[in-house]
């Protein structure tokens, strides 16, 4: 009995071992958001070089809309940046969500590399991004014409994900 203690930490090492590796095999995109189907959550927060403007969530009513979270810290969102106003050029409506970000350095970045969004709400203390139930940036949602979030990605949207991906939802919302 005293040589089958030896072998308790193997075992837990080996069970700890099973349940990491399954973790990193998992698609951070398979994990189901609680707000695919509901509506956008109700929101009012200034726009990002218009502080005195206060949008609500009824900004992504009317039409499609791909809502972007985004800030100069994430490097992800760097990657992202080029292809984004790419579909942009391309008729995509694209509203941004600025999260806990500093302004200057957001005005900055889309001045120089150029602004993809319609308008870009800032979400400063992370409020709304809660709400979404964001992980971090980039994450793009999804929007219908009712403001209803169909899809949400997280990570980059580049060439390879828009086509296999988020294409195939926005068309559905068109």
């Amino acid at each position: 009995m005293s040589r089958l203690k030896l072998f308790i930490p193997l075992m837990v090492f080996v069970v700890l071992a099973v349940f990491l590796l399954n973790g990193l095999e998992r698609d951070p995109n398979a994990m189901p958001s609680a707000l695919i189907d509901r509506p956008v959550p109700v929101f009012s927060l200034p726009v990002l070089g218009d502080e005195a403007r206060q949008v609500d969530q009824l900004i992504l009513q009317g039409q499609p809309t791909l809502l972007n979270v985004w800030a100069t810290w994430c490097i992800a969102c760097r990657v992202e940046h080029a292809y984004l106003n790419k579909l942009s050029g391309q008729g995509v409506r694209i509203i941004g969500l600025n999260y806990k970000d500093d302004l200057v350095e957001a005005k900055k970045w889309l001045a120089e590399k150029g602004d993809p969004y319609e308008l870009s709400v800032i979400d400063a203390n992370g409020r709304l991004g809660l709400d979404l139930g964001v992980f971090g940036a980039p994450e793009t949602y999804v929007v219908d014409r009712s403001g209803t979030i169909r899809y949400k990605h997280v990570g980059v949207i580049d060439d390879r994900v828009w086509q296999q991906k988020v294409l195939p939802e926005w068309q559905k919302v068109q």
